[in-house]
Formats: C-alpha cells, structure tokens, sequence
C-alpha cells in the first residue's frame, strides 16, 4: 500500500501549513485511493514557524506582554520545549508585519524591541537556549531594537541616538556595558527564511523595505543606516555584519543578533526539519506531497518546499510540489527535484478570489492526484 507524506508549507494570506495539510489529506481519503497518509506540515522560518515547533515537541506556551513594531503593548505568546530548557520565539508575534494595519506601515519607526522583551521574558524562565523564526517581521532596524531591550546603547556625538531606525546613520559607537550577561551562557540560533546579506541592492532595505511600507528615498536611508551599524560592528567587534550569509532576514535583525548576541543564522527549512524528526517520517513514504503560494526558481533559494524536495531527493523519493502558482513554462532547475508542479487554480480568477478558494482548490488537487495515481497502478 502507497503511503504518502503530506508536507506543505503554508500558504501565504490564505491557509496555515496544518490547514493546507488537512485539505491535501482530505482530498486523498475522497479519491478512494488504496493509500495511507500522514500530515507534516512544514515552516521555513516565516510565520507559523514557532507554534509547529512548539505542537510537534509538545512544548508549552509561555504568556507575555511586550510592545509590537510602534510600541504599543500587545499580548504575545512564546513556547518551551526541551523540559523548559529551550525558548522557540516566533518573531512576527512581537514585531510582525500581521501587527499593523496598511496606513501605519513605518519601517523608520517600527522596531524589533518586542522580541527583545520575549528574550528577556525566556532567560528570567533560565533557559540556556533560544531557537528564533525571524520570517514576517515589519522592521528593517538591523535588531536594534532586540538590542536595545537587552541593555545594548546606540550612540551618537556623545549622546544616545533617538527615533530609531531612522536616525541609524547618525551611529558612531555602540554600548555594550549594559547587555544582560545571561545572554553569554545562552545559545541562540536564528531561523532565516531568506538568505539575503544586510546591505545593497540584494539586501535588507532594498528588498523587504518595500514590502514594509518604505518608499525608494527610505529604502537610501535605512541602508544607510545598516552600513553605518555594520561599520561600526566592524570596528568595534571585529565582525563584518555586511558578509554573513542571511544577514538581510527579518530587515538585517539576524545580523544585528549575529554581531552583538553571538547568534548562530541557519537555513529555516532544513533546521526545522532536524529539530521535527522529519527525515523519520519521509522514510516511511512512497510519495511526497509539498507546496505553498508560489513555486518557482526563488523556492530553490531554501525555502520549504524546496528543503522537503531536496530530502525526498535524497532518498529516490517522488515528489509533487501544488501552488497556487507556478512557472508557466517547464523549468529544468525546479525538475530536478519536483516529479511533478501542478497549479491549484482550475479556471481563471483574481488573486482575492483564489485565496478564498485555497483549500477546497487543494483538496479537488488532492482528490485528481489520487485518481491519476489509482488509474495508473501505481
């Protein structure tokens, strides 16, 4: 009998990864194919990511008010696996981009100092390791805020800088006397859904300062801003910020916490999937199912679907990538690894109206792969 991993990661403004999980399965048990399944849902270290982790560890969940993006108090949460021994934060639920509405979009005043507070919060809970997806931030301030909250002073021309990000090229020295010493006996690892460096025309300003309200002369200042931190780090620390790869993630946050906290950067999917047990659960399968909103040449950049795929690869196991959109001409690079790419789309539509139909699109998806599959003997 065919037994099938279902490992979708979620799709973006529409349905979670459980969800998306649920609806494929649900598709697969109305097909009446002679097959069983298992739902293992995935996260690469965007939003979701956290509370898989937390689920699939049987972790708790830890209550905590902290400020979000602008600095207004908000309820968050926080989870602890490994008998208490290990923080899982999720970045977007103190300083994300689902926080705020369209019209308070501010990347020169939004700023990380939220999860800062939930770093504090898990080190008074004496933990001695903080695992952070920094996916779906709504800040580019390099982690200055994550720094401020734990006693880091930014400085000027003999004063300490105000109204930050914005004023970050003002920066001409960097405070660590006061940096919480609990952070020195606690391992911190990052997850990166991107792998984009801190400054440039590739980096954080540039590519997700838009997506985060910042017009082109903002974008000049906040990479403005970032170079000058980095200098600075540079200097002070002997660490290059501009060099480290996925040091652009979460608007230069992961590289802040690089250079000042001793913060090791991972690839999201992959280190996702060690702390999971995925690799257990893909060598059970006969066939794999991922995908998420879109699939195309940027997924190969390590994003979930792509770390699912590249396992399966692994082990000659086939895999079927579903999106709600994928390249509309066949795509060598993406072959290698997906068996096959289906849209889940079956007539033409606008973008709200396919959102809305995500899962019962996955599940009609699901149901016509099965049928494929029983009509084939396979």
């Amino acid at each position: 009998m065919m037994h099938i991993l279902i490992a979708p990661n979620a799709f973006k403004n529409s349905l979670t990864a459980e969800a998306a999980a649920e609806a494929i399965r649900e598709g697969f048990d109305q097909s009446a194919l002679n097959c069983t399944t298992e739902c293992f849902p995935i996260a690469d270290g965007g939003d979701g990511t956290a509370g898989l982790i937390i689920s699939k560890l049987s972790g708790s969940i830890v209550p905590v008010t902290v400020q979000d993006p602008l600095g207004r108090m908000i309820d968050a949460t926080f989870g602890l696996v490994d008998n208490g021994l290990t923080a899982v934060i999720e970045m977007a639920d103190a300083s994300g981009l689902r926080l705020l509405k369209q019209d308070e979009l501010d990347p020169l005043s939004a700023t990380t100092y939220g999860t800062g507070q939930m770093i504090i919060k898990a080190l008074d809970m004496g933990v001695k390791k903080i695992v952070i997806a920094m996916g779906g931030s709504a800040t580019v301030d390099g982690g200055i805020g994550i720094l401020s909250a734990l006693g880091i002073k930014f400085m000027g021309d003999k004063t300490e800088l105000n109204d930050l990000p914005k004023n970050l090229s003002g920066l001409t020295s960097v405070d660590i006397s006061g940096l919480d010493a609990r952070i020195s006996n606690c391992e911190i690892i990052v997850l990166c859904d991107v792998d984009n460096k801190l400054l440039g025309d590739a980096g954080a300003a540039a590519v997700f300062g838009p997506q985060k309200g910042a017009t082109p002369d903002e974008v000049k200042l906040l990479d403005e801003g970032l170079t000058q931190l980095s200098n600075v780090a540079l200097k002070e620390l002997g660490k290059d910020m501009a060099i480290i790869k996925y040091g652009g993630a979460a608007g230069g946050a992961s590289a802040g916490v690089y250079a000042y906290l001793n913060a090791k950067l991972v690839n999201g999917i992959d280190y996702f999937m060690d702390i999971t047990g995925f690799d257990d659960a893909l060598a059970k399968a006969n066939l794999v199912i991922t995908g998420e909103g879109s699939i195309d040449e940027q997924t190969l950049q390590g994003k979930g679907p792509f770390g699912v795929a590249s396992r399966a690869k692994a082990k000659n196991i086939p895999v079927i990538g579903i999106a709600g959109k994928i390249p509309l001409q066949s795509n060598e690079k993406l072959h290698r690894y997906f068996k096959v790419l289906l849209a889940i789309g079956n007539e033409p539509t606008d973008t709200p109206a396919a959102l809305n139909r995500t899962e019962e699109n996955l599940t009609r998806t699901a149901i016509q792969i099965g049928q494929l599959i029983k009509m084939s003997g396979s």
